[in-house]
């Protein structure tokens, strides 16, 4: 059964023909509860958890330029306990999208948009004067859904499973005063929290870890040459890496207020690793091949060594020519297969301060994903997204086994797009693999949406069930699995 909870009044021309809230991102105003959904299949009774994800879904049009990072945060969540599935989808509930509602219009400057044609003055942001959308990443830390936002914002609280609205966090008053960005990284073992913040003005980062118990225990400068774009992090059982990679603002345009990109190809890209409760004296930078990283794998100790894993962009500024549109200049920057992203490790030698690096696979893929589990230690799987060519959306998931180089990929039929996969681990597994891959799928063909259900060992058997959503789902960015949260549904 499913029950529409609350209906927006969507602010967005009725006629709107933006490419990114049109077709595979055409945004919800609709939020469900669905208990009971039909289901393709048999969902596996031996697993348990909640797969959630975040998704840009705007309800009220740029000032001037949208772009699809801009869109309102909205979560969706779906749960299995025992075989049985509950759906919900919720706005997040951000300061932004309730005075921009009551406003009926739009407060502040978007990515593509100057800061100086903001209304409102103030806002959250890495370059600031911006919305706090929250709309970029989820995760699970103490039992709450945190979600956040690409450059720098609040964390916003929500229950997993019924994505009850609980305000924003405080840490007991001491929530930094830059915010926090997307891609905070919870280690399940320890149950701490890892964050970074970045701004245009020294130190230009923070780090900063939170404990099991919820309390700040750790916040530090990490003083870079200049305002820099870093967009993830990654940690080992004892080191978290943070990176200065040589594409971001240039320093000219900057001065004038204008926020533009630019790669410098004659720079390096620095990793800093940081013991994970360390000082500023206690970073260790690394040279590397430059590049820009959006995301990262995963990341582990071995002897002196720390090995990283993520995405190399061969070209992380490609060419146009002169006479582009604005549009195909902003939108190049979604384009993986134009930037050429694909699997890659670097080895950095803490005894000798040696460098090792070099690809993991010649297949173009990005947002990868593995077992919980594992984060911080060696693995030996990932799944990653399979990108939709000159687009930003995904095709498919691939499997891809980082020793053997072996790869097993899924793609799905013209017309219908995958999201960030989750791996949700079987009830006593024996093994990093055991267990299940879930996708949210988006068939602009037949005007609807599935939550996918693989087995991990078979993906390209085909799924195992397909549980139907309410109405078809927005395109979006990054998901998480909380295989404790869903212990009882209600």
């Amino acid at each position: 059964m499913s029950i529409v909870e609350n209906q927006f009044s969507s602010l967005l021309p009725s006629d709107d023909a933006h490419p990114y809230r049109t077709g595979a991102w055409r945004p919800q105003t609709r939020e469900w509860t669905t208990t009971s959904p039909k289901v393709i299949g048999k969902v596996p009774d031996d697993f348990r958890g909640v797969y959630l994800r975040n998704t840009e879904n705007p309800l009220v049009p740029a000032a001037d330029r949208y772009h699809p990072f801009d869109g309102d945060g909205m979560l969706h969540s779906i749960a299995f306990d025992n075989g049985e599935v509950q759906y919900r989808n919720r706005f997040v509930r951000t300061k932004g999208l309730a005075a921009e509602l009551e406003h009926g219009g739009p407060l502040w400057s978007g990515l593509a948009e100057s800061p100086k044609k903001a209304i409102r003055q103030d806002g959250w942001g890495a370059r600031t004067r911006m919305k706090d959308a929250s709309s970029t990443d989820v995760v699970v830390h103490r039992g709450v859904a945190l979600s956040s936002f690409y450059q720098c914002g609040d964390l916003y609280r929500l229950d997993p499973i019924t994505l009850e609205d609980l305000g924003t966090e405080s840490w007991s008053g001491r929530f930094p005063r830059e915010g926090v960005s997307a891609h905070t990284k919870v280690d399940v073992r320890t149950g701490e929290l890892m964050f970074f913040n970045y701004s245009t003005s020294y130190p230009y980062m923070h780090y900063g870890v939170v404990s099991a118990k919820g309390e700040l225990v750790t916040y530090i400068d990490v003083p870079l040459p200049g305002p820099r774009l870093p967009h993830d992090m990654v940690f080992t059982e004892n080191y978290s890496i943070v990176n200065d990679c040589p594409l971001f603002w240039d320093e000219d345009l900057l001065a004038r207020e204008v926020y533009a990109n630019r790669f410098h190809p004659d720079m390096p890209m620095r990793l800093g690793v940081i013991p994970r409760n360390g000082t500023t004296s206690d970073i260790v930078w690394f040279d590397c091949e430059p590049t820009f990283v959006l995301h990262w794998i995963n990341a582990y100790e071995e002897g002196d060594e720390i090995v990283v894993d993520g995405y190399f962009q061969s070209d992380p500024a490609p060419y146009l020519p002169p006479d582009a549109t604005i549009d195909e200049r902003l939108f190049r920057y979604l384009d993986l297969h134009a930037m050429q992203s694909r699997p890659y490790r670097w080895r950095l030698n803490l005894k000798t301060g040696a460098v090792v690096e070099g690809p993991l696979s010649d297949t173009i893929t990005e947002f990868g994903v593995i077992n919980n589990a594992v984060a911080g230690k060696k693995y030996g799987v990932t799944y990653s997204a399979i990108p939709t060519e000159g687009w930003f959306t995904f095709d498919g998931v691939i499997r891809h086994e980082v020793e053997t180089g072996r790869e097993e990929a899924v793609r799905l039929p013209s017309g219908v797009f995958c999201s960030e996969a989750v791996f949700a681990p079987r009830i006593g597994a024996r093994s990093e693999d055991d267990g299940y891959v879930l996708t949210y799928t988006i068939d602009v063909n037949a005007d609807k949406s599935e939550c996918v259900i693989f087995d991990a060992k078979q993906m390209a058997d085909g799924p195992v069930a397909l549980v139907e959503l309410p109405e078809r789902i927005s395109s979006g960015t990054h998901a998480w699995w909380d295989d404790r949260s869903a212990s009882s549904l209600s």
